[in-house]
C-alpha cells in the first residue's frame, strides 16, 4: 500500500501504478512466458496487431491455457495470435455471443475509482478480477492490475473514514462551542426569572410571564440538548452511568411535569405503576428520564383526545447484568423493568415504520406540527439500547400507537438512596451561623449578577472575579470558603485557577465548584480529577445550587412555608387526588362555573380563577382555601386534577346508578 500513500478521495486511474508491456501478435509465446517469470508484477500482456489491441493475456488465465494436454506444443512455440484466437473463442461460447472482440475492459484515465471497481465488478464473474485497460489522455494504452485498483478502493475508503472522523471531531468541536455560547445566556436568562420570582411583591401577572420565558428558555436548552446527545451517540461517546434511585419519585416528578401539558389538550394523563416494582433501585435515571419524557413528550403532542397513559411493571424472571451496566451492589436483586407508553391519537402509517428511529426523519404528523428536531425516538432508542433493551413500536392508523420496552435494574435497599433535593424555596440562611464568604468567578457579567444577587438575598458574603488570575488573588486576600468558578475564562480558565489555588496552602480550604456550560460526557471526572471538589453545569437549578453550598459549607437554610409541599415518594406513586371532601364541595357549584374555572386553570389565569373564588359560599370555605392557595402558588395542575377527578368520579357514579335500575 506504500505506493498508494500519495491518494486522495478525488484520485482517478491516472494516479494508479499500470504497466504498458505489448507485444506484436507474432511474437512466440514462450517469450511471453519468460515476462512473466521475469517480472512476478506483471498483470497481463497486451496483444496487438496494426496499433490496436486484439487482446490480453491474464497472468493467471495464461498459466492456465499452457498448463492444458498439449498446451506448450498449442501455445508457447507458436504464435501468441493462436493463443488469443482459443480464448476468445473460449469465451464466445461461454457467453454465448457472436463476437467478442478483445475480452477487455477499456477505461479512461480520468475515470474514479470508485466508478472503475463497480464496472469493472460488473463483468461476468470469470472475468471480474481481470487486468483492466486504461487509455491515457496521449493515448497510450497501460494496463491495471485488479488487484491494485481494489487497494485502491481500501485507500480511498480509509481516507474517506478519517475524514468522516475529523468532520464528527469538527462538528462536536463546534457543538461543544456553541453549546458554551447557547448555554451562557440561557443562565442569564433562567437563572433571573428564578432570582425575580422570590420577590414577594412580584404581580401575579408579572410572575405568569416569568413563567412563561422560564418554560421557554427549558424548551430551548431541550433542543440544544437533543442534538448534542445526537452528536455524543454518533461519536460513541454516550455511556451508561448507573446510580441509585427513587422510581416513585421519578414517576411523581414526570407526572407533576406533563400533567398541565396533557390538561391543556384536555387529555387524561394515566400512570400505572405495578405495585412489584420496587421503589429504589439502582438504573440510569437519567437516560430513563429522557426516555419516558421523549416518548410521552410525542404522545402528548399527536394526540388530540382521549387518553395517555405509561405503564411500569416487573418483570418476574432472574435476569444477568449487561455487559455495559456497574456489577450488582451489595443487598441487590436483579429484575426487568417494563415500560409500555400508550396513547389514542392519530398512530402512525405502516410505510413510516420504518423510518421511526431515524435521525431528523419525521412522519408526516411529525413535519405538520411543524415542532421538534427528529431527534427524540432516535435518542429514545439509543439510551434504551445502552440500557440493554430496544423499543418496539406498534400503530394503528386512525386509533394510536404503543411503545414497550424493558430495562435492566437492580433493587436496592432504601439506606442506599440519596436525600432528594429540597423542594421549598430557601429564603435565608439560618441564624446563629458563621459568616460564609463565597467567591463567584466568571467573565460573564450577566452570569456573576444572577449569583451575587441571589447568594447575597439568602446572607452570604460575596465577592466577584472577572477570570482565574483574579481568582487566585482573591483567594489570598478575601479568603473564600467556596469558589464558583467558570472553567472558561480569558487571561487565565478556571482549570489553571484551581490548580494554582489547591497548590497552594490553605486556611481556611476553600471548595472550588465547576461551573461549565459545556455538556459533554466525561467532563465531569476530568474537571474531579483536576481538583475540582464539586461541578455544576450551566444554566443551573436554584435548588441544586443551594445544595452543592450546603454539602461543602456544612450551611442550613431558612425555608418560606408552605402547607401544599408534602412528601409523595414514600408509597408508590398516587396521581389523582383523594380529597372526597373537596370534589363534594366542587360537585355544589353550578356546571358553569365549574367549566369556567377549568378554563381558566388551563389558559393559567389566577386573576380569573380569584374571582371565580368569590362566588363560593362560607359553607365551602375549605375549597375557596385550596383554589386560593393553588391559584397564589401557579399550582394550576392542581385545579385541573381536581375538576378532572371530579368529572371521573361523577361519570362512574353515572353508571353504577344506571346499573342499579
Amino acid at each position: 500500500m506504500k505506493q498508494l500513500s500519495h491518494l486522495t478521495l478525488h484520485s482517478t486511474l491516472a494516479d494508479l501504478p499500470t504497466s504498458d508491456f505489448k507485444v506484436d501478435e507474432n511474437t512466440l509465446g514462450e517469450e511471453i512466458e519468460t515476462a512473466f517469470s521475469e517480472c512476478p508484477d506483471l498483470p497481463g500482456v497486451m496483444v496487438t496487431a496494426n496499433d490496436r489491441i486484439i487482446g490480453i493475456l491474464p497472468r493467471g488465465r495464461f498459466f492456465e491455457w499452457i498448463g492444458r494436454p498439449f498446451g506448450i506444443e498449442l501455445y508457447l512455440q507458436r504464435p501468441i495470435r493462436v493463443l488469443v484466437d482459443a480464448m476468445i473463442q473460449d469465451l464466445n461460447d461461454r457467453l454465448e455471443l457472436d463476437v467478442y472482440p478483445t475480452r477487455c475492459l477499456l477505461l479512461s484515465e480520468m475515470s474514479s475509482i470508485e466508478q472503475a471497481v463497480e464496472i469493472a465488478l460488473g463483468r461476468p464473474t470469470f472475468l471480474a478480477y481481470e487486468p483492466i485497460v486504461v487509455a491515457r489522455v496521449d493515448r497510450h494504452w497501460q494496463l491495471l492490475d485488479m488487484y491494485v485498483l481494489l487497494q485502491a478502493q481500501s485507500r480511498q475508503f480509509e481516507l474517506a473514514k478519517d475524514a468522516a472522523n475529523a468532520a464528527n471531531q469538527a462538528k462536536s468541536d463546534f457543538l461543544a462551542s456553541m453549546s458554551h455560547e447557547l448555554r451562557t445566556p440561557l443562565n442569564a436568562i433562567l437563572g433571573f426569572t428564578q432570582v425575580m420570582n422570590r420577590d414577594p411583591k412580584l404581580l401575579g401577572t408579572h410572575r405568569q410571564h416569568l413563567s412563561i420565558i422560564s418554560r421557554a428558555g427549558e424548551h430551548l436548552l431541550d433542543l440544544i440538548g437533543d442534538v448534542l446527545d445526537m452528536s455524543k451517540i454518533e461519536s460513541g461517546r454516550t455511556t451508561l452511568n448507573p446510580t441509585n434511585c427513587d422510581l416513585y419519585h421519578l414517576l411523581d416528578n414526570l407526572y407533576e411535569m406533563l400533567q398541565l401539558k396533557a390538561a391543556t389538550k384536555g387529555l387524561h394523563l394515566i400512570f400505572e405503576c405495578g405495585a412489584s416494582v420496587p421503589q429504589y433501585a439502582r438504573i440510569d435515571a437519567g437516560k430513563l428520564r429522557q426516555v419516558l419524557i421523549n416518548l410521552l413528550g410525542n404522545a402528548i403532542k399527536f394526540t388530540d383526545t382521549g387518553r395517555v397513559t405509561l405503564r411500569v411493571r416487573a418483570m418476574d424472571d432472574s435476569i444477568s447484568t449487561p455487559q455495559s451496566a456497574s456489577p450488582p451492589t451489595s443487598n441487590s436483586q436483579q429484575q426487568m423493568l417494563r415500560v409500555e407508553v400508550e396513547d389514542t391519537g392519530a398512530g402512525i402509517a405502516p410505510e413510516e415504520m420504518d423510518r421511526l428511529f431515524v435521525p431528523f426523519r419525521q412522519t408526516k404528523l411529525g413535519r405538520n406540527s411543524g415542532t421538534g428536531t427528529g431527534l427524540g425516538l432516535t435518542i429514545a432508542q439509543h439510551f434504551v439500547g445502552l440500557m440493554g433493551g430496544q423499543i418496539r413500536a406498534r400503530s394503528t392508523l386512525g386509533s394510536g400507537t404503543n411503545f414497550t420496552f424493558e430495562i435492566a435494574m437492580e433493587s436496592v435497599p432504601a439506606a442506599e438512596i440519596p436525600a432528594p433535593l429540597e423542594t421549598r424555596k430557601a429564603i435565608a440562611l439560618a441564624p446563629e451561623q458563621p459568616e460564609c464568604r463565597i467567591l463567584v468567578a466568571d467573565d460573564s457579567p450577566e452570569s456573576r449578577l444572577v449569583l451575587v444577587e441571589l447568594l447575597t438575598s439568602l446572607g452570604f458574603s460575596v465577592r466577584e472575579a472577572q477570570n482565574g488570575r483574579e481568582a487566585v488573588k482573591l483567594r489570598s486576600s478575601y479568603a473564600p470558603h467556596l469558589i464558583l468558578m467558570d472553567m472558561q475564562m480569558p487571561v487565565m480558565d478556571g482549570l489553571e485557577a484551581t490548580q494554582s489555588i489547591k497548590s497552594q496552602p490553605q486556611e481556611p480550604v476553600t471548595a472550588i465548584v465547576a461551573l461549565t456550560a459545556s455538556s459533554f460526557d466525561g467532563e465531569r471526572q476530568a474537571l474531579l480529577a483536576a481538583g475540582c471538589d464539586d461541578f455544576l453545569a450551566k444554566p443551573f437549578r436554584e435548588a441544586v445550587l443551594l445544595d452543592t453550598i450546603a454539602r461543602h459549607l456544612g450551611v442550613c437554610y431558612l425555608y418560606e412555608e408552605n402547607e401544599n409541599d408534602r412528601c409523595q415518594c414514600q408509597t408508590a406513586p398516587t396521581l389523582v387526588l383523594e380529597d372526597r371532601s373537596l370534589h363534594l364541595s366542587l360537585s355544589q357549584m353550578p356546571s358553569d362555573w365549574i367549566e369556567d374555572l377549568h378554563q381558566a386553570a388551563l389558559k393559567c389565569r389566577d386573576d380569573v380563577i380569584l374571582e371565580l373564588v368569590k362566588c363560593i359560599p362560607e359553607s365551602d370555605a375549605e375549597l375557596a382555601s385550596f383554589l386560593q392557595l393553588w391559584a397564589n402558588d401557579f399550582l394550576f395542575e392542581r385545579i385541573i386534577e381536581l375538576i378532572q377527578a371530579k368529572s371521573s368520579t361523577s361519570s362512574q357514579e353515572s353508571i353504577l346508578e344506571l346499573k342499579t335500575r
